[in-house]
């Protein structure tokens, strides 16, 4: 299974911006879908992830301001992200825990670079 993330950008601050995730190969079922995000010099951290059964959950940093959402059908998550701040800048990374036929598993997407300015 691959992801494909795509939608990263140059904004300013206060503009919005849209990610989409597609995975992409044999997927029996989806547990959860989540966007994390890596800026220069620092770790990996979750941004907002969704379920399942659509239940959602975000980083206290970004609450009231991004929101998760998902199209079971097409195996995509997406991330809007309004009122964007220089101290979202960073790589984003799709990730997807999902089953097959042989188990659980877990994918990461290649990245896409979001840089806000201020």
């Amino acid at each position: 299974v691959q992801l494909q993330a795509s939608g990263g950008g140059l904004v300013q601050a206060g503009e919005s911006l849209s990610l989409s995730c597609a995975a992409s190969g044999s997927i029996f079922s989806i547990n959860g879908m989540g966007w994390y995000r890596q800026a220069p010099g620092k770790q990996r951290e979750l941004v907002a992830v969704i379920t399942s059964v659509g239940s959602t959950n975000y980083a206290d940093s970004v609450k009231g301001r991004f929101s998760i959402s998902r199209d079971v059908a097409k195996n995509t998550v997406y991330l809007q992200m309004n009122s964007l701040k220089p101290e979202d800048t960073a790589t984003y990374y799709c990730n997807f825990q999902w089953n097959s036929r042989w188990g659980t598993h877990e994918s990461w997407g290649q990245g896409t670079l979001v840089t806000v300015s201020s």
